[in-house]
């Protein structure tokens, strides 16, 4: 089964004026990030607006990133819903279409025990292929309920297809018992970007990172730093990439994000889906002369 490493993106998803998906925006995006060599494509997760999107929707961005992607990178779709039947709709859709696995985060608003979802991910696991890999997802800041290692474990235990977690609160600490799952044996992605280069040095797998959209360049060479144990460039990457991000997800990140990439000519509209607010066109303006003025693009050590 495959396995995920180094710099994940999770797409944004184009909408026309109309509010529509905009599939030529969203063709233009997937060839621009593997151009910039990133090493896997995570549609539909938060960055997103998945919770804002029909399953049919859905299945069109996942559908079109695949096709386009056509093999060159791994695609991981995110799957994830409020309920169990649409998570595995979702999932037999991603298997169906050629994806080349499936993340799912924990099922939102109602807090659920532990239990409860365990039994949620192994009906989804069963449902799909035992060799279709799986990576769980844990945004409680977000979805209410939180995934431990403990949990993890069982679930791993249960489901042979589940192979790691991506982790999206920032507790390092709970981050490095994720990666002693399956005797050490288990994919661990961060969330949080700040945490990208240390926890590669503690054994875990990469980063799932929608600032990488933006500055794909420093995400590559920070990638390469940390690959040839040059440490004090991957600190130095590391800092500078922190503070774009910073000025990046101060107002509205995602919104942010397509103010970015329309830009720079890569997406037609910076519209989000409605009830998530787009920047303002002042904000906007100080967004890109803020960051223009940065020279964001260029990788300094």
């Amino acid at each position: 089964m495959k396995v995920l490493s180094d710099v994940v993106i999770p797409l944004i998803t184009p909408l026309t004026e109309k509010d529509k998906i905009d599939v030529p925006s969203l063709k233009n995006l997937t060839e621009y990030l593997i151009e910039k060599k990133m090493n896997c494509l995570y549609p539909c997760g938060t960055t997103g607006e998945m919770v804002y999107l029909s399953n049919e929707e859905r299945k069109v961005v996942v559908e079109t990133v695949v096709k386009t992607a056509a093999g060159r990178v791994p695609v991981f779709a995110h799957v994830g819903a409020a309920n169990t039947a649409d998570t595995i709709e979702l999932a037999k859709h991603a298997v169906e279409c050629g994806s080349d696995g499936i993340g799912i985060v924990t099922p939102w608003f109602y807090k659920l025990s532990d239990q409860a979802l365990i039994d949620f991910y192994i009906a989804v696991s069963q449902s799909i292929p035992e060799d279709f890999p799986i990576y769980l997802y844990a945004i409680p800041q977000n979805a209410v309920n939180d995934l431990n290692p403990e949990t993890v474990q069982k679930i791993a235990n249960l489901c042979p297809n589940v192979t790691g977690i991506k982790y999206s609160y920032p507790d390092m600490t709970k981050i490095q018992k994720f990666m002693t799952v399956n005797d050490g044996n288990f994919s661990v992605l961060v969330g949080p970007d700040q945490f990208y280069q240390v926890s590669m040095l503690a054994g875990g797998k990469g980063v799932v990172s929608g600032n990488a959209m933006v500055i794909p360049e420093h995400y590559e060479a920070l990638t390469k730093a940390i690959a040839s144990g040059d440490n004090e460039a991957a600190v130095k990457i590391q800092r500078r990439t922190n503070m774009l991000n910073e000025i990046l997800c101060e107002k509205n990140n995602i919104g942010c994000y397509k103010v970015v990439l329309k830009a720079n000519g890569i997406i037609n509209t910076a519209k989000m889906r409605a009830p998530m607010e787009e920047v303002s066109a002042d904000d906007a303006s100080k967004l890109l002369e803020t960051l223009n003025y940065l020279h964001y693009n260029e990788v300094i050590i």
